[in-house]
């Protein structure tokens, strides 16, 4: 099993950053894949962005929504992938959640709230 642990959201003015922290309960270099996904209110869940684990140059995926202002990347060390959020506008307020799919078995964190208000 995995453990998710997020953390780093909050209430963010329009075009501020914000970068949040998804820490595994056991080494990243046991699993498939993290990603981050987000849940707007009054709409579904859906994918922010991916990192395959397992392989070396750790492949990456990217909303088109957000591409060129999000990143996804990992921390071998610390068994943590991070989302750094800039550029960050009203539509990105959601609750994130972080994934992984471990030993053919998804897996999720308990989400944190990313707010982008004036």
């Amino acid at each position: 099993q995995v453990q998710l642990v997020e953390s780093g959201g909050g209430l963010v003015q329009p075009g501020g950053s914000l970068r949040l922290s998804c820490a595994a309960s056991r080494s990243i270099f046991s699993i498939y894949s993290m990603a981050w996904y987000r849940q707007g209110p009054g709409k579904e869940r859906e994918l922010v962005a991916s990192i395959v684990l397992l392989t070396s140059d750790g492949e990456t995926t990217t909303a088109d929504s957000v591409k060129g202002r999000f990143t996804i990347s990992r921390d071998n060390t610390k068994n943590t992938v991070y989302l750094q959020m800039n550029s960050l506008k009203p539509e990105d307020t959601a609750v994130y959640y972080c994934y992984a799919r471990y030993a053919a078995a998804d897996y999720w964190g308990q989400g944190t709230q990313v707010t982008v208000s004036s």
